[in-house]
C-alpha cells in the first residue's frame, strides 16, 4: 500500500496500445522486421530466445488478458470474446457456435523447440546469404546456385520472402514420412469417410541433415519428390500420387498417379491442384503446408496483418497413446474437432496471395498466418471467387517429447506437425488429419536414407499399389 492508502500499481511502459500501434505502423510501412522492442531475429541470434523483442503483455496469455484467462484454462463459447482478435474468423465461429474448445498452455520462448534442431542451426549459419535471382527463384547470393539450407529469410520483411521459405522446405527436415489417418466429418456430425495412408517428402537441395549436403547432385535441378498413398478403405487401397518439383518455381511439378482399378501409372495435368485427392475430403494438393504449389504460380504477395495469435506449437504429441492417436470433441456427435492445445504467439504475420497461374482456380486468394519468430505457418484461410471465406486450415506442431517419453530424430527429439483441421465453412464439413506412429508397417519419422527408393519413384508407386 502507498502512504495515502491506495494500492501499489505497476505502471506498464509498453501496454496493449503501444504494441497495437507498433504493429499498425509496420503494416502501414509495408515491411519490417519481426519484434516490438527490437528485432526478434537479432534477439534469437544473440540469446537463443526472443523474449527481449516483446513486452511482457505479449509473452503470456495472463498478461494479454490481464489475468482473465490463464495457462491451463479452456477457451470455449463462454470466454472466446476475450481472445477473438487472436483467432482466424473460422476458429472463432467454430468455438462460438459448434462446441470447439482450445486448451491454453504456457507460451514457448525457446525457439530451438519450435523447429528441427539442424534446420535452425543451418539457418543461423546461412543467414544473409540468400537472394532472389532474375527469374524470381531463391538462390545462394555468392554463386547463384540453389539455396544451401535453412530459412533463407529468417528476418523476413515481405510476404514473398515468407512464402518462399515455406515452399522451399515444407516440414523443415530433408526427408519426412508421415503415417496419417484422415476422417471427414459432415455438418451433422457423422463421419462419412475414413482414410489411412502415408505422405513422403524429400528435398534434393537445401539439405541440412542428410548426405550429400547441401545438394543431391544428380537431382540438383529439382526441389523435392513428394508422394501420397492410401492403404484404406479397401476400394482406394493402393491409390497413390507422386509430385516431382522443379527447382524453378515458374514450372509446374510433374504429377503421376497409380490408379488401383487400372493397375497402371498415368500422368495427370499438373495444374489441377484444386480438387480433392479423394472423395469427401476438403484437402487439395494446393493446400500442402499452405504452399502446395510452385511459388511463382501465385502472385500479388502482401502483408495485410500483424499482431498476437493463438496457435498450437507445443504439447500436441499424444505420447500416452501407443499410436499417437488424438481425442476429439465438439459438433453434434462429439467427433468434429481435435482436442487441441494452443499458446500465445507474440506476433503473427498475415500474408495474402492470389493464384495468378490458375485461371480456373475456385479460389480468389489465400491468407496465411506465420509465427513471426520462426516463420512457421500457423493458419490459412482461402476465399472463393466471390471473395467469401471458403476453407480454413489450422494445425498443431510439437516437439515429440513429453516428460520421460521421447521420439528421437537422430540426436534430438523429433519436431513435426501432430494434427490438422481442414474446414469447408460453406458446407460445414471438417476433415481431420493426424500423424500417427505407424500405418501397416509404414512408420513416421525423418531423414531415412531409404525413403527415396521406398516411396518416391514410379517403381515405388507400383509396389505400393500392389501391396
Amino acid at each position: 500500500m502507498q502512504e495515502d492508502g491506495r494500492p501499489n500499481m505497476k505502471l506498464l511502459k509498453y501496454d496493449h496500445q503501444y504494441s497495437r500501434r507498433h504493429f499498425l505502423q509496420k503494416l502501414a510501412a509495408g515491411s519490417g522486421s519481426a519484434g516490438v522492442l527490437m528485432s526478434a531475429w537479432k534477439a534469437f541470434a544473440a540469446t537463443g530466445e526472443v523474449s527481449k523483442a516483446y513486452p511482457d503483455e505479449l509473452l503470456s496469455i495472463e498478461g494479454y488478458t490481464k489475468g482473465k484467462i490463464k495457462t491451463g484454462d479452456e477457451i470455449n463459447a463462454s470466454n472466446v470474446e476475450l481472445v477473438k482478435e487472436l483467432l482466424e474468423p473460422i476458429r472463432y465461429e467454430q468455438i462460438l457456435k459448434h462446441g470447439r474448445k482450445l486448451k491454453i498452455v504456457k507460451s514457448t520462448t525457446d525457439v530451438m523447440k519450435l523447429s528441427p534442431w539442424e534446420y535452425i542451426e543451418t539457418t543461423l549459419k546461412n543467414a544473409g546469404k540468400a537472394k532472389f535471382n532474375e527469374q524470381g527463384n531463391v538462390v545462394n547470393a555468392a554463386d547463384g546456385q540453389p539455396w544451401i539450407g535453412g530459412n533463407p529469410f529468417p528476418d523476413a520483411k515481405t510476404g514473398i520472402e515468407l512464402l518462399a521459405a515455406q515452399t522451399l522446405s515444407w516440414g523443415r527436415h530433408d526427408a519426412s514420412f508421415y503415417a496419417i489417418k484422415i476422417n471427414d466429418v459432415a455438418i451433422d456430425g457423422e463421419t462419412r469417410f475414413r482414410y489411412a495412408g502415408g505422405w513422403a517428402e524429400l528435398n534434393t537441395v537445401a539439405r541440412v541433415s542428410m548426405d550429400p549436403k547441401p545438394y543431391w547432385t544428380e537431382h540438383k535441378d529439382k526441389l523435392r519428390f513428394q508422394t501420397v498413398f492410401f492403404t484404406g478403405p479397401q476400394q482406394f487401397r493402393g491409390t497413390s500420387f507422386m509430385n516431382v518439383w522443379d527447382y524453378d518455381q515458374r514450372k509446374f511439378p510433374a504429377l503421376y498417379g497409380y490408379v488401383a482399378d487400372f493397375r497402371r501409372i498415368r500422368q495427370f495435368p499438373a495444374d489441377q491442384r484444386f480438387e480433392p485427392l479423394l472423395p469427401g475430403t476438403t484437402l487439395y494438393l494446393s493446400d500442402a503446408w499452405a504452399a502446395g504449389d510452385p511459388l511463382l504460380t501465385w502472385g500479388n504477395f502482401q502483408i495485410v496483418g500483424r499482431g498476437p495469435f493463438l496457435a498450437g506449437l507445443s504439447g500436441s504429441w499424444n505420447a500416452d497413446n501407443e499410436n499417437w492417436e488424438h481425442k476429439t470433441h465438439g459438433g453434434p456427435k462429439g467427433t468434429t474437432f481435435w482436442d487441441s492445445t494452443v499458446e500465445l504467439v507474440p506476433e503473427a504475420i498475415l500474408v495474402e496471395a492470389t493464384p495468378t497461374g490458375y485461371p480456373r482456380a475456385p479460389i480468389s486468394k489465400k491468407q496465411v498466418w506465420f509465427d513471426a519468430r520462426n516463420q512457421v505457418v500457423v493458419g490459412m484461410v482461402t476465399y472463393d471467387r466471390r471473395n467469401q471465406p471458403y476453407r480454413s486450415f489450422d494445425g498443431a506442431y510439437s516437439l515429440y517429447e513429453s516428460g520421460s517419453k521421447k521420439f528421437m530424430d537422430g540426436a534430438h527429439p523429433y519436431w513435426s506437425w501432430c494434427h490438422v483441421t481442414c474446414s469447408d465453412i460453406q458446407t460445414g464439413s471438417v476433415t481431420r488429419l493426424e500423424q500417427v506412429r505407424a500405418i501397416e508397417g509404414h512408420t513416421s519419422g525423418a531423414n531415412d536414407p531409404k525413403m527415396y527408393d521406398k516411396y518416391l519413384t514410379q517403381t515405388a508407386l507400383m509396389r505400393l499399389g500392389a501391396n
